[in-house]
């Protein structure tokens, strides 16, 4: 059983997602580490200190406690995504635990109806074994 986040603070990715045309939908998230040096902090994104937010743009993750510094690519891989999804093939609501690393995933045009390619956090349903997967939001 796998828990949602009560802040946004936790968490270094959110999102909700409909799946296959609103048929499904899916909620994903991933935790935030600790840092591997000091065992204490939440790792996290660069603060930039003349507005106190993170630096979103950031290619690497800085540990608040020790400011040990880890490359984005090489942190994230470490992590796991938790979601919490409905089917769009059968209906079946579950939740599933997956790796955060985002695969090459074909989908169906909606509007040409031909198969293109995209990256996506690519998880299997439970039930129907369908592959389902969680694409960067794309512009329209």
């Amino acid at each position: 059983m796998i828990k949602e986040p009560k802040s946004m603070d936790e968490v270094c990715y959110f999102t909700r997602r409909d799946l296959e045309n609103g048929k499904g939908n899916a909620i994903a998230w991933v935790y935030r580490g600790t840092c591997p040096k000091c065992n204490k902090g939440k790792m996290g994104k660069p603060i930039n200190p003349k507005t106190g937010k993170a630096k979103i743009r950031s290619t690497e993750y800085e540990c608040p406690e020790c400011k040990y510094i880890v490359d984005k690519e090489e942190y994230e891989d470490t992590l796991e995504c938790e979601i919490k999804y409905t089917c769009p093939k059968c209906s079946h609501k579950g939740e599933t635990t997956v790796p955060f690393k985002r695969k090459s995933l074909k989908l169906a045009d909606s509007a040409s109806g031909k198969a293109r390619s995209s990256k996506a956090i690519v998880f299997i349903c439970e039930e129907c074994k369908e592959k389902l997967g969680i694409t960067k939001k794309m512009k329209e």
